[in-house]
């Protein structure tokens, strides 16, 4: 009889489980880097997609609640894996994709998300060639014409520079593409330019650095990864430069401040979002984010061991809600649904007013500029930045 009673019991419990398992779940499709040269940033991208999971871990579509769950792929940092990391996703049965961190990445996969009839939202890709000639890639962020123009006019603004130093990534979307921007408005404000580019696998910046004080640079601006970043300012420490290094977005991270702390490196940064807002939802993402990488080991380490909020996860966060609004605009899972209710998504972020041009671009007009704070390790908030 008791045995009875316990073979009653397991299957009771077993129903209960299983009924819990009848939410309707919709899936949206995480597109990052977590190895290769963007491996660092592309984690703390996609922890912010996954702390706004854990805040909102539902969402109502067509009267009905659904769970949202996340499907992760490493895209590697490499145009090559692309396509695979992005098929896998189709395969899983996404609604909607967000990233990537990387524009080459984002390039590279756009193709395979649209035979698929589902459309992918950037966070920080930041290359006009993501969203051009298309219908189904969006993007959160500002583009790299506006960004390289923006640090141009910095450029002349602050340092007075009449000469700059480029260096890129021979083959990388982001930073050939976005050097050239620079230059060609750094060039228009009448500036003079010096523009290298370094192969794949090099981690000997030596070169580089002393060519840029040969030069007699002004400012040298370099918006290359994480990993190059941190070689360059190794490199920059020990020969001594005092000529201040530009970076775009992809220099705004924790592996900077690491590198740059107890140096005498000067280093600025084009940014989407600064810590300093007492707007009361930024104040809470900022508590929030911050307890949970101080609460969680794992997202601690791929936050790179501390608890300093890079601005691609307050984009990470921002886009998460983004996709949610138009899941709900569309009353449907369809990818092709989901599609044609971005256009008219109007969502009011951490980072600020997201709304999409007819180009699916965002209209944004205005970028953040940080400075490392070498003693502290930490940013200091510059300036907002327009262009004139």
């Amino acid at each position: 009889m008791k045995r009875f009673s316990l073979i009653f019991v397991a299957l009771a419990l077993l129903f209960v489980g299983c009924s819990n398992d009848k939410t309707p779940v919709v899936k949206i499709g995480v597109y990052e880097p977590a190895s290769g040269d963007n491996g660092a940033g592309g984690k703390q991208e996609t922890l912010g997609v996954q702390y706004a999971n854990t805040v909102t871990p539902t969402v109502m579509i067509g009267g009905t609640e659904y769970k949202v769950q996340l499907e992760i792929v490493d895209n590697e940092s490499s145009n090559d894996k692309a396509v695979t990391a992005a098929s896998e996703l189709v395969s899983k049965g996404v609604s909607v994709v967000v990233g990537s961190y990387g524009s080459g990445v984002s390039i590279a996969a756009s193709d395979t998300f649209a035979n698929a009839d589902i459309p992918a939202i950037g966070i920080t890709c930041t290359n006009p060639q993501v969203t051009l000639g298309n219908d189904h890639y969006f993007r959160i962020c500002f583009l790299d014409p506006f960004q390289g123009t923006v640090l141009a006019n910095f450029a002349q603004e602050n340092f007075a520079a009449k000469k700059a130093y480029c260096l890129a990534k021979l083959g990388d979307d982001y930073s050939v593409g976005l050097a050239n921007y620079f230059i060609e408005a750094f060039e228009k404000l009448g500036g003079e330019v010096v523009f290298e580019t370094f192969p794949e696998g090099t981690s000997d910046f030596a070169a580089y650095v002393a060519n840029a004080k040969n030069q007699g640079a002004d400012v040298f601006f370099s918006p290359v990864s994480i990993e190059a970043a941190g070689l360059i300012i190794e490199q920059a420490s020990t020969q001594g430069m005092a000529i201040p290094i530009l970076a775009g977005d992809t220099w705004d991270s924790n592996v900077v401040l690491s590198a740059a702390k107890g140096t005498n490196v000067k280093i600025y940064v084009t940014t989407f979002f600064v810590e300093g807002s007492q707007e009361p939802q930024v104040l809470e993402f900022v508590n929030g984010f911050r307890n949970y990488i101080n609460t969680n080991a794992t997202a601690k380490t791929n936050n790179g061991g501390n608890d300093e909020i890079s601005a691609v996860s307050a984009m990470g966060f921002d886009v998460y809600y983004v996709a949610l609004e138009a899941l709900k605009a569309a009353g449907s899972t369809k990818g092709t649904a989901v599609k044609a209710a971005l256009p008219g998504i109007s969502y009011t972020g951490v980072s600020g007013l997201i709304e999409f041009d007819a180009t699916g671009d965002a209209k944004r007009d205005v970028a953040y500029v940080k400075q490392v704070n070498n003693e502290t390790g930490k940013w200091d908030f510059i300036a907002v930045q327009s262009v004139k």
